[in-house]
């Protein structure tokens, strides 16, 4: 019996995706540079983050970014909406940002080490008083307890990070094996939280509210699709 051509087309395209997944070594090296989930419109760098004045530049849609280089700094973008189980019309929206340096663990386990001038944007249209502020957050370090890199036919090399509870991230694909990332260095003065606390600090934490005409342009900034779960995951005081 002869399969037509069409008959071929169908075939194939019933069959299933086969990734193949990288060694340690190869993962190692294949990590540096830019990654980016779903419709890969969220990215690192100036395009996302204005560290300077604590602002951001909005996607289109909502996902996560991470840059890795090969001095080991990283930088991340988060843009996210989270759901409310008791009020499903009520939508937090999260975008935020944080850069640092990462490293390897023995066990294949991967560390983030942020520097403490990352930020993020809440808006909360159900609290009590409708909020839409922006603040510092302070993370000592984020752990990711398995990471793996597969190479997928169609879509090149996807990086798959799962937190500190087992929990996966968004799959992202390479966008480049160039790394864009803001300065790695500290981009605005923050309080370090070890310093003498009778000393003077360069300046505090802040948390600012935001305008009606801001909150307006982040609701109308992004296209829901979907809900995730929190932007941003702080563990404080792991102990490796």
């Amino acid at each position: 019996m002869l399969f037509s051509p069409v008959i071929g087309l169908l075939l194939a395209s019933l069959a299933p995706t086969v990734y193949s997944q990288l060694s340690l070594d190869q993962a190692t090296q294949q990590l540096i540079g830019t990654w980016s989930s779903g419709s890969k419109q969220v990215t690192t760098g100036p395009g996302f983050a204005n560290p300077a004045n604590m602002s951001f530049i909005y996607p289109k849609t909502t996902g996560i970014s991470y840059s890795f280089a090969s001095d080991n700094s990283y930088e991340s973008s988060r843009y996210r909406f989270n759901s409310n189980g008791s009020e499903p019309t009520c939508i937090t929206g999260v975008i935020g940002w944080s850069h640092g340096k990462y490293q390897f663990n023995p066990n294949g386990s991967m560390t983030l080490f942020p520097l403490r001038d990352g930020y993020q944007q809440i808006q909360d249209p159900c609290a009590a008083v409708s909020e839409n502020f922006i603040e510092t957050y302070m993370i000592t370090q984020e752990l990711y307890q398995m990471w793996q890199i597969f190479i997928d036919a169609t879509q090149g090399p996807k990086l798959h990070l799962f937190q500190f509870d087992g929990a996966p991230l968004a799959p992202m694909f390479k966008l480049s094996s160039t790394p864009n990332m803001l300065p790695t260095q500290l981009l605005r003065n923050v309080t370090d939280p070890n310093a003498d606390p009778s000393a003077t600090p360069t300046s505090t934490p802040q948390r600012r509210s935001e305008s009606n005409a801001a909150a307006n342009r982040w609701s109308g900034s992004a296209t829901m699709r979907g809900v995730s779960g929190l932007v941003v995951v702080a563990v404080a005081s792991l102990l490796l």
